[in-house]
């Protein structure tokens, strides 16, 4: 078992073309040994976005704090505290903060093959 405290792990700006404002955290994955799933905790600033982005596979999203919109290409929804999202295999996405603090949420991804 492996157990670690959110404020042990780095701490990465995501600084490209198409973000702004997001810093992620890889909490658990496969440098821990997790076999099929990592679990990353993202923070938006408030005005800031993630990729407008596609991709092959599934993610989950729970939101820890802040409040935003769930974007994709046929709309935007609210997403606050607690909300539940489910961004199935090549679905366009993005995560805008909308709010005056930061937005905070965890994503779960597959492991590469």
């Amino acid at each position: 078992m492996i157990i670690k405290k959110c404020s042990e792990v780095p701490l990465e700006k995501i600084v490209e073309k198409g973000v702004s404002g997001v810093s992620k955290q890889v909490l658990l994955g496969p440098e821990d040994g997790a076999p099929t799933f990592t679990l990353r905790r993202f923070t938006v600033a408030p005005g800031g976005y993630t990729f407008y982005h596609t991709h092959n596979f599934e993610h989950e999203v729970y939101i820890l704090a802040g409040k935003g919109v769930a974007r994709s290409e046929h709309d935007e929804i609210s997403i606050s505290e607690e909300s539940v999202i489910l961004v199935k295999p090549n679905d366009v996405h993005q995560f805008v903060n909308t709010g005056k603090d930061d937005l905070i949420f965890l994503c779960i991804i597959p492991n590469p093959d």
